[in-house]
């Protein structure tokens, strides 16, 4: 059955909290400010916490800047997911994923339909693996932000929850680059 195993050591991990938005600031950022007290009350560290116009440039160099420090284990950015003309997140993030993880968005598709009903088809919420770190993609409404972090993410990024999580995940996400050539081999 799935759970927290107390048996294992919670271990924090560092979070990033992007927010895209041309209309917000980090003052009046309720989904930003929503995810970093989620971030905070379950033990982890915030590592970082900005907010970025609707821009795919801008979009993807700040996540860039994130998956290549090393003493960042996760970015989640929230807004952008939409279908309008504004609404870039995964246009700026998808191409920077090694890995998708088609799971997040069906698993965000599933909770969100339970709230909102049919209106969960509009988003585009998404996530991936990039550069050893995972990213998630989260609308920009407050009640998405804790909808996927209550329902999904507190779980995964917690050790102790059983039967797999994705912190046990985050030593290995790299293995490929850390593997020496077989013997004989000329690639």
């Amino acid at each position: 059955m799935a759970g927290i195993d107390e048996s294992r050591k919670f271990i924090p991990l560092k979070i990033a909290v992007l927010t895209v938005s041309d209309t917000r600031d980090l003052s009046d950022d309720k989904s930003g400010g929503t995810l970093a007290e989620r971030i905070g009350k379950a033990g982890h560290a915030l590592a970082a916490r900005t907010l970025v116009k609707d821009d795919v440039k801008k979009i993807r160099a700040q996540v860039k800047k994130w998956i290549a420090d090393k003493a960042i284990d996760v970015v989640i950015t929230t807004g952008g997911t939409g279908f309008t003309g504004r609404d870039v997140t995964p246009e700026a993030v998808e191409p920077l994923f090694e890995k998708r993880m088609d799971g997040f968005s069906a698993m965000f598709l599933l909770v969100s339909e339970r709230k909102i009903g049919t209106s969960a088809i509009q988003t585009r919420a998404t996530a991936g693996v990039a550069r050893s770190t995972f990213i998630f993609c989260l609308p920009g409404s407050p009640g998405a932000c804790k909808d996927a972090w209550d329902e999904i993410l507190v779980h995964q990024l917690d050790y102790r929850y059983r039967p797999c999580n994705f912190v046990e995940l985050l030593p290995r996400l790299d293995e490929h680059l850390r593997r020496p050539k077989a013997k004989g081999a000329t690639a």
